[in-house]
């Protein structure tokens, strides 16, 4: 196990009807001003809003909307964003609904102290403040309301790119169980192959290959994914079942998986990145394209780790078994398995692995994912 540092400053408060606290903890933040940021008309149409603007009035708290967020949160919309909470002067940013309005919404809290344009933070700059960032979850995946990363897509450019800070770690996340209760199955689905992402990047590609109390860590988070959402796709209002599943989703992505394993690298998160710039797929969606292929490639490197995590989650004898297994599930649960199945033509795979090739050599991982590399494993997704 390799020496780590843990540090998680954000205070989740779980449970029902637990939204209304948001008031209280902004006051006790210090905070008078606030930007509110969430996407289109979901939380007027849930009560939501509502209960929110209530909670904020009862404590005193000024706020200005920012609303339209979309599901891959672009750079235009993040600027205009910057420029409203700059006029408003607020001290802090609000955001309600699920990661897209998170990520985006720390971008804004980085833009509106900063003399820069914000994208120069997602392309190297480093982040050294931002405004104090609150959160009310409307949708588990991405983990957002308990990290400090944020990814924003210029669209210009088509590049899906990112920043990480302890800067931007939400100060307060409130998850009610409650509010994900009106998510699609679609969204649910893909918010399930989002979270077990998160925690199979580290768990596969880690050079020492995982301590056994992270790696057990991570099959339990991958099973209570699995179970959950089986159990959502049968009772959308299942309370213990939403509530289990958005605390695996919060807890893939918080920085305990990893903990202890060495590098390891998200070569599937950058492959998708690709595909949701430069066709605006859900995230989920186009990871649930990218992983089965991807371990296709990537298992002769790592055979006994595949065949472990075919054993663990699925009580299957080989890493191919498990392989199929994963794909077939994501396909039971609604989510594409196939570039077609999203309508993205192969004839555009080289295109992709070019844009996908940009932010691995980011992230430092181009030595190994070439342009013919991806394309190589894109292919396995035909």
């Amino acid at each position: 196990m390799y020496d780590f540092t843990f540090h998680n400053p954000t205070k989740i408060i779980f449970g029902r009807n637990t939204e209304v606290q948001i008031g209280s903890e902004l006051k006790n933040a210090g905070i008078s001003k606030v930007l509110f940021v969430f996407g289109k008309s979901s939380i007027k149409a849930s009560g939501l809003y509502d209960r929110v603007v209530e909670s904020l009035n009862q404590s005193g708290i000024h706020f200005t909307e920012f609303s339209g967020v979309s599901s891959n949160p672009i750079l235009s919309h993040t600027h205009r964003g910057v420029r409203l909470a700059m006029q408003a002067k607020v001290q802090a940013v609000l955001a309600v609904g699920g990661g897209s309005v998170i990520d985006e919404s720390k971008a804004i809290a980085v833009g509106a102290v900063s003399d820069k344009d914000v994208w120069e933070y997602f392309i190297g700059e480093q982040v050294t403040r931002a405004l104090p960032v609150f959160t009310i979850l409307t949708l588990a995946a991405t983990g957002s309301e308990m990290n400090g990363n944020a990814v924003i897509t210029r669209e210009e450019t088509q590049q899906k790119y990112n920043i990480g800070s302890a800067h931007v770690y939400p100060k307060v996340s409130i998850l009610n169980p409650e509010l994900t209760f009106s998510v699609s199955p679609e969204y649910s689905a893909y918010g399930a192959v989002d979270a077990i992402a998160h925690v199979i990047e580290g768990y596969f590609t880690s050079r020492l290959g995982g301590p056994a109390i992270q790696d057990r860590l991570v099959e339990n988070i991958i099973r209570t994914v699995i179970d959950t959402q089986n159990v959502i796709a049968r009772e959308p209002d299942n309370y213990n079942a939403r509530a289990e599943f958005m605390w695996a989703a919060t807890l893939a992505l918080n920085g305990l998986p990893p903990a202890g394993i060495g590098a390891y690298s998200f070569p599937n998160h950058m492959i998708e990145h690709a595909l949701s710039a430069m066709f605006n797929i859900a995230h989920g969606a186009g990871l649930a394209i990218v992983i089965p292929a991807w371990m296709r490639w990537y298992q002769p490197l790592k055979r006994d780790k595949f065949r472990r995590f075919a054993q663990e989650i699925f009580g299957l004898e080989t890493g191919e078994q498990g392989i199929d297994a994963l794909e077939d599930w994501f396909e039971k649960i609604g989510a594409p398995i196939r570039l077609d199945d999203a309508g993205i033509p192969a004839s555009d795979i080289d295109s992709i692995a070019e844009n996908a090739n940009t932010l691995a050599r980011r992230w430092g991982i181009d030595d190994v994912y070439t342009p013919g590399v991806i394309a190589e494993i894109l292919r396995l997704a035909v």
